[in-house]
């Protein structure tokens, strides 16, 4: 049999019925994409994929503990099956006793749709988006400039299974668009991105004229050293710093003294105001539009995410609630480990709590301040302090007496998001967003901009 003639939760179970080994967790990623690319006004390629991932977690109870194997591959066909399960059962026969062994989930109530068929994705996704694709085409040819950039739609439902009767499925769709508009001398260049899950709440329309907009900005230049800057960080420049903040969230390495989150002379910061602005950053499966799994799903252990931990129910969790650190991430080993709850993380990110404000009415309420687009390329610097270096790109404009007034060159920029949380002064409406830097592994992102009085813009970068 083919891998894609056997449906997905009868895989699962022939594996749980193969496994020779104390506990076993049985994990199955069917995975369809559809894509678009285009340049120069114009589309270049489409296709769709199909895929499937299968993985095995054998546990092995010995005099000194439980030992783990995880082994996982792709097209796996009927011969290859009982092969893939006694490679997992080895793994955790040569292992060492895991650490972070705990008693497999019980007691969740299974999934309803468990013996469905998988969702997929086709190019049918695209039904509406690309024919007002082609007419933003048409408009930006006429405006003089170009367009260029990718559409992604995947869905991956995930069927999970395990020798103590978990039978779970989650089915995730993602939806991705990345849109440049570009001079055609190509010294000018903007970028716009959306995040979605099926591509009708997208307006090519509406993105092109926000580009259009922002390269009349560019067409005045204007040099500046770097130095500190009252900016504006838009909603996709928020997430991303934000979302590297959640990734080192860890709790025991905070209690360990490693991070920004670690208290000194020991223990953690729980509890302590990271913002004096009322915002909450939470994290919350079932949020409307942000939708992620309700359950963990972890193919692989290591910091704080357990494999042993699959099936575990995920809930709302407040990691900042009006602006006071209330959690952080621990699977159930680490939360043994250091006395706090038990707080896995989630796949999506949310910065609540400021003024009902656009983009549009902050950037009239300022003075005198830079307009960012995004950032990319963020490396960690100083995980003591959360320091992060990076890069500005596709467009910093000066703000002078409300107004935009032209456009400056790109910076690299020194700054820790703890730090910002700290010293922003306002914050706006939440939106959704799509990270720049971070979108191939984050895109269920909802933030506010953020106003920062003195952003760090440590040496000016030729980058465009």
């Amino acid at each position: 049999m083919s891998p894609r003639t056997n449906k997905p939760h009868e895989i699962v179970e022939r594996a749980l019925d193969l496994s020779r080994a104390d506990g076993c967790v049985v994990i199955a990623d069917e995975q369809s994409t559809a894509n678009l690319r285009w340049a120069g006004n114009a589309l270049t390629t489409n296709g769709v994929t199909r895929g499937r991932t299968l993985t095995v977690v054998a546990t092995v109870d010995g005099k000194e503990g439980t030992a783990s194997g995880v082994v996982s591959r792709s097209a796996v066909t009927a011969d290859e099956l009982e092969p893939l399960v006694r490679a997992a059962e080895a793994a955790a026969r040569g292992a060492q006793p895991a650490e972070d062994a705990r008693p497999l989930v019980t007691g969740v109530p299974g999934s309803p749709d468990f013996q469905d068929a998988p969702a997929e994705t086709s190019s049918a996704v695209f039904a509406d988006f690309a024919p007002a694709l082609g007419e933003a085409f048409a408009r930006a040819r006429a405006g003089g400039r170009e367009l260029y950039g990718f559409a992604n739609h995947e869905l991956v439902s995930s069927y999970l299974g395990t020798s103590t009767g978990l039978r779970l499925r989650h089915d995730q769709p993602n939806g991705t668009l990345e849109l440049n508009a570009k001079s055609p001398d190509r010294t000018r260049s903007a970028w716009a991105g959306r995040s979605t899950r099926d591509f009708k709440d997208v307006d090519p329309a509406a993105l092109d004229a926000e580009l259009a907009v922002r390269l009349g900005w560019a067409e005045r230049r204007i040099a500046l050293p770097a130095g500190r800057y009252e900016t504006l960080l838009p909603p996709t420049a928020v997430a991303d710093l934000l979302i590297y903040q959640i990734w080192s969230a860890s709790g025991r390495d905070a209690a360990e003294g490693r991070t920004v989150f670690s208290k000194p002379g020991g223990g953690t910061r729980l509890g302590d105001r990271l913002t004096d602005l009322p915002l909450s950053l939470r994290s919350d499966p079932n949020a409307p539009g942000l939708e992620s799994a309700p359950f963990v799903l972890a193919h692989s252990s290591g910091g704080d995410q357990s494999v042993f931990d699959n099936g575990l129910p995920l809930t709302a969790t407040d990691w900042v609630r009006e602006g006071v650190l209330s959690n952080l991430l621990t699977s159930r080993h680490s939360a043994d480990l250091t006395g706090l709850p038990v707080a896995p993380g989630i796949d999506n990110l949310i910065l609540d709590g400021g003024e009902d404000r656009s983009l549009e009415e902050m950037v009239a309420n300022t003075e005198r301040g830079l307009l960012l687009t995004c950032l990319w390329y963020i490396r960690e610097v100083d995980p003591a302090t959360l320091l992060l270096t990076g890069l500005t790109r596709d467009g910093v404009y000066l703000v002078e007496n409300g107004e935009v007034s032209g456009e400056v060159n790109n910076f690299r920029f020194n700054e820790s998001p703890v730090g910002l949380l700290g010293r922003a002064t306002e914050a706006g409406r939440t939106e959704k967003t799509l990270p720049r830097e971070w979108s191939d592994w984050f895109t269920r992102a909802a933030m506010p901009a953020l106003r920062i009085p003195d952003f760090n813009m440590s040496s000016v970068s030729q980058g465009v």
